[in-house]
């Protein structure tokens, strides 16, 4: 699904490579056809802020929570993978182009469709929100501005995001917000309404944002939000603190892969 349950990670093979962090360029301009919406300049502002089209062939990796993430874009293809040391077992899942394998200690794994579906989801989740907002452009999001508002002193567009059952996967029915700044056009906060395991709210404050050769990376503080709440109203508790913290979402070692 599009939110995380389960996070990032830490590599040995990046330490060959070198992070070079360069300063973040000034905010990119686009000029928009009559026929694009309020809520599509937003996000494609947002979109050119945080990378632009260095997401089309971009190739990453980053470290979470003790597992490796590798991310490799190719103009519409895709590759992702994540690491993970076990004591002596090595699990190395990839899922390239939609197909997911598994492997330990080299071989490849025989899963059961109800597996695939699970580690797919993990997987894809982590590498979605890292991808942010560079994602919002595909085919089966749906945008619907819903105006401005002020949180901690500063302006931010809101924007709602809902998803097509075709090509949406299979948690299309999450209902997502995205708060963009409308001075930088960055993607500040994020909250996700979903159903899978009895359903929740979650809201996500953006910090430690960093330009890695060009794409903007982000951590976040995620809290925890009452379930009968409306996503609009979740800026007034976040003012006054009275949102419960449930973890942090912190990426690590992130390097630009040569390709």
């Amino acid at each position: 699904m599009k939110y995380i349950t389960v996070l990032l990670l830490s590599l040995p093979l990046l330490l060959s490579y070198s992070c070079k962090t360069k300063e973040a360029k000034p905010l990119q301009v686009i000029d928009y056809q009559q026929n694009i919406s309020t809520a599509e300049k937003i996000i494609n502002n947002a979109i050119a802020t945080h990378g632009g089209n260095l997401y089309d062939d971009a190739s990453y990796a980053f470290t979470f929570r003790g597992d490796e993430y590798t991310f490799t874009n190719n103009n519409g293809a895709y590759k992702y993978t994540v690491t993970k040391n076990n004591g002596a077992i090595k699990t190395v899942d990839v899922l390239e182009n939609g197909k997911f394998t598994r492997y330990q200690q080299n071989k490849k794994v025989n899963l059961s469709n109800t597996e695939i579906k699970r580690y797919t989801g993990a997987l894809n989740s982590v590498i979605y929100f890292t991808l942010l907002p560079y994602k919002l452009n595909d085919a089966s999001v749906n945008k619907t501005d819903k105006g401005l508002v002020t949180i901690k002193n500063k302006e931010y567009n809101v924007i709602q995001v809902t998803f097509d059952q075709e090509g949406g996967g299979e948690d299309y029915q999450d209902i997502f917000y995205y708060w963009t700044n409308t001075h930088t056009n960055t993607v500040d906060y994020i909250a996700y309404k979903y159903d899978v395991n009895g359903g929740g709210i979650r809201f996500r404050s953006a910090y430690n944002q960093r330009n890695v050769d060009g794409i903007l990376f982000q951590d976040y503080v995620n809290y925890k939000v009452p379930k009968n709440l409306n996503l609009s109203e979740i800026p007034k508790l976040y003012e006054n603190d009275k949102l419960e913290e449930v973890s942090k979402i912190e990426l690590e070692n992130i390097v630009h892969l040569p390709k």
